[in-house]
């Protein structure tokens, strides 16, 4: 099961893929949303781990439902009771897992746990999310907005609320497509400088014109092209910090007048969303919403994703 393709052997984080390839993968989610027996067969034979360590909705049944339309068999390994590693070494794991799986797609707490599954395991190895990555979102969310405006290249994504794992990878693609990312967070709640600057040298490298701003103030996404944004609260956070958060972000909430602000953008959010508090019900169910699109698109764009790791595309 030696990793031979061009394509990067692992998905750990977006910016392993090039432009090119980032551009092939969408041109082939575009392919298999329109034909449901394009890549029927390309993972017959094939099976691919799950390991989830947090729970999921979208994640889990787009996989399961994605790798069985591929003609693959996926199987969940639920490790919600335990850390991985912590029965087991994670060395361990990789060297066994991949005497048994084509494929391991892990769902987990820890970026450094991935790293460690991946240089330890000759099988690739997809990040269905970490704490500071969850590039399987961004891949679904500029596969998205490509649907809805053409293209990235040269729009702007203002993404408004807390910086975390979907910002970054979010960020990392509109980049790496030429697109503006926004980020609109108070202050002391966004990326940290070194993702900012890492983020800004991605737009660099990429030459396409990609670009990243960040900002406090509301104000500043007046004529974006996308409104995106997240829960403010994790279940990690303590009810303090919980309290503290729903101060802090109220101002930042997206409502009518928010998205008039923005003047015809269209209204993104990875999900679950809690109506009401990071948006408000009339928004993340208006006309301009696509979120149940993005959910959708978690499939088409990861089906893509395993068919270019698998040299199938």
């Amino acid at each position: 099961m030696a990793k031979t393709n061009a394509f990067p052997t692992d998905f750990l984080t977006v910016d392993a893929l090039t432009p090119a390839q980032l551009g092939a993968v969408l041109k082939t989610a575009a392919r298999g949303k329109k034909d449901r027996r394009f890549g029927a067969k390309a993972l017959a034979g094939k099976s691919i781990v799950m390991l989830f360590e947090k729970p999921s909705l979208r994640t889990r049944v787009s996989f399961e439902v994605g790798i069985n339309r591929l003609g693959g068999h996926a199987l969940f390994y639920d490790h919600a009771k335990e850390r991985i590693g912590e029965r087991e070494s994670i060395h361990d794991y990789g060297r066994v897992l991949e005497r048994y799986a084509d494929g391991i797609v892990a769902r987990v707490f820890s970026q450094g746990a991935l790293e460690e599954l991946a240089a330890n395991c000759d099988a690739p190895v997809v990040n269905a999310l970490s704490d500071t990555h969850h590039p399987c979102q961004a891949l679904a969310d500029v596969l998205t907005i490509t649907e809805h405006l053409g293209s990235v290249k040269g729009k702007t994504v203002a993404y408004i609320g807390d910086g975390n794992n979907v910002t970054l990878s979010l960020a990392q693609a509109v980049v790496m497509l030429g697109g503006h990312m926004l980020e609109v967070a108070p202050e002391g709640f966004g990326l940290s400088a070194a993702e900012v600057a890492a983020i800004s040298n991605l737009a660099a490298a990429s030459r396409a014109g990609g670009s990243f701003t960040a900002s406090s103030d509301v104000e500043a996404m007046s004529g974006a092209d996308v409104v995106y944004t997240d829960t403010w609260v994790s279940m990690h956070h303590s009810s303090a910090e919980a309290a503290r958060r729903l101060r802090t972000f109220k101002p930042y909430q997206i409502d009518g007048a928010m998205m008039a602000r923005a003047g015809g953008a269209i209204f993104m959010h990875c999900l679950p969303a809690e109506r009401g508090v990071e948006v408000t019900a009339d928004v993340v169910d208006g006309a301009a919403s696509v979120v149940f699109d993005q959910a959708e698109n978690r499939m088409h764009a990861q089906n893509a994703l395993l068919l270019h790791l698998f040299g199938e595309a």
